[in-house]
């Protein structure tokens, strides 16, 4: 598993986009061009939702700055391949404003996807307007559907090509796929205060808590412990 670390970091003031998360400035607290994400969701949009740090904080960290961030974990989550990345680089290049919208329009994608599946995991019913960009976005990614050759037989691939926004098609199908799933039932929020990553709960009794035992889980139990000791 890749790691991300989760401790706190250096945040900028940064500006408060339209999903309601804070957008970290680049330089102080966004990933590194070396950054590895933490895939620990389960689900390919629950990891997407999962890019946006300390959510129930005053500074939640925006972990997508920009477009190269989203290049990486494209590249991370296996949604793209390092073949298709250069075409997409070059075109960005060129307009860098298109960039900037598909950053944007991924960033509104993430922000329905975890409104969604928080809904899920709370027993709640998601929000109207998160379903409905959902179902506004699906018909377009699935037309890119394709029956391709694999070693064993036929799957489900994807259109070749540089479309900019690729990398939300499968982010968009996965989302759709769970939503229609046996496994809805097994996605659960972290229970880290300062959390919220989302997670697809695979254990037999489904008692998991955290989105990771490493650091959440860890974390918590050092909370508890210092509450037990200043109450004693």
């Amino acid at each position: 598993m890749t790691t991300q670390s989760k401790t706190p970091q250096p945040k900028g003031q940064g500006d408060i986009d339209t999903s309601g998360a804070t957008t970290a400035s680049p330089k102080p607290g966004a990933p590194s061009p070396g950054h590895s994400f933490e895939l620990s969701g389960g689900e390919l949009c629950l990891d997407f939702a999962n890019t946006v740090d300390s959510r129930p904080t005053e500074e939640p960290l925006e972990l997508l700055p920009d477009f190269d961030a989203l290049i990486t974990w494209s590249l991370q989550a296996k949604v793209l391949l390092s073949v298709d990345v250069e075409g997409i680089l070059e075109e960005v290049a060129r307009h860098p404003r298109h960039g900037t919208a598909v950053l944007k329009r991924a960033r509104e994608v993430r922000e329905a996807v975890f409104q969604i599946f928080s809904a899920v995991a709370r027993v709640t019913e998601p929000p109207e307007g998160a379903m409905a960009l959902l179902n506004r976005h699906l018909p377009a990614a699935l037309e890119h559907r394709r029956i391709v050759r694999e070693d064993a037989g036929y799957g489900w691939g994807w259109e070749e090509g540089d479309n900019l926004g690729r990398m939300l098609w499968p982010v968009l199908a996965s989302a759709a796929d769970l939503l229609t799933s046996q496994r809805l039932s097994r996605v659960r929020l972290c229970s880290a205060e300062d959390c919220d990553w989302l997670f697809l709960d695979q254990s037999k009794n489904r008692s998991r808590r955290w989105c990771d035992m490493s650091v959440c889980g860890n974390r918590s139990k050092v909370r508890r412990f210092r509450r037990a000791q200043q109450g004693s």
